[in-house]
């Protein structure tokens, strides 16, 4: 039998019971959640710590990422700049290409016109070659004619040889005529002697070894002694000793 409390009917005492009864099952499944909850909220403490490092390792990225993309901008700046210093480099290289081509131009033009005055003044030397010639054949007779009446007299006064006269004569050497400037026969302290002279406006070692060559080819188609002579206005020093051993005697158009 249910304890009667003072003030308290039956009724009301069952349904106090129930109550409490019902608020001691609530608190049970309350505290079973709770034990739960705890779980859950130890592993989300778990999980946030997991994310702070995570969150770290990202700063960290983040920060080198950061220092990264400082150092490809200031790469790129300083590409930029180098690119812009090329860029003038190439304009002063194309203004020298330019320069150059127009001095090439310039001396292309220049040397067409030296090869222009090349090509005269080989035209005008070749005119005053021919002039000089032309004098020279001039002045080579007119000497000739004075050695013909000078070196008769010299040839018998300084070398006992007596000559009529003295001729322009061509000698056949092997069906080829070699001209002779002076020829004549004579003799020479009873003997025939045959004169062979030469005549040059200025006698060097090289018209001695000219004449000399000439002599030799000349030889074999003459007899007996020959006499040979050469001619001149100047006679240099180097004919002077090659004349004396190759048996050559010069005479100067000065000397009697």
């Amino acid at each position: 039998m249910a304890t009667e409390f003072r003030g308290i009917t039956p009724e009301l005492y069952h349904a106090i019971i129930a109550i409490v009864d019902q608020r001691m099952a609530e608190i049970k499944v309350t505290r079973a959640d709770f034990d739960d909850l705890k779980d859950v909220v130890k592993e989300l403490a778990e999980a946030q710590k997991r994310t702070e490092y995570k969150l770290e390792e990202l700063t960290e990225a983040q920060s080198r990422t950061e220092v990264r993309l400082k150092e490809l901008a200031e790469a790129q700046k300083r590409t930029e700049a180098r690119m812009e210093e090329l860029a003038e480099a190439q304009k002063r290289t194309e203004a020298r290409m330019e320069e150059l081509a127009e001095a090439q131009k310039r001396t292309e033009a220049r040397m067409e016109e030296l090869a222009e005055a090349q090509q005269r003044t080989e035209t005008e030397l070749q005119q005053l070659a021919r002039q000089v010639g032309s004098l020279s054949a001039t002045m080579g007779f007119g000497l000739e004619d004075i050695a013909r009446v000078c070196l008769p007299g010299y040839l018998e006064r300084n070398q006992g040889v007596k000559i009529d006269k003295l001729t322009r004569k061509y000698v056949d050497v092997g069906g080829e005529p070699v001209e002779i400037d002076l020829f004549g026969s004579g003799t020479k302290a009873g003997r025939p002697v045959t004169v062979i002279g030469e005549v040059k406006a200025r006698i060097y070692s090289r018209e001695v070894k000219a004449f000399a060559r000439k002599v030799a080819r000349v030889r074999a188609s003459l007899e007996g002694e020959i006499l040979k002579v050469m001619f001149g206005y100047l006679i240099h020093p180097s004919a002077s000793e090659l004349a004396s051993r190759e048996g050559i005697i010069l005479v100067a158009s000065y000397e009697r």
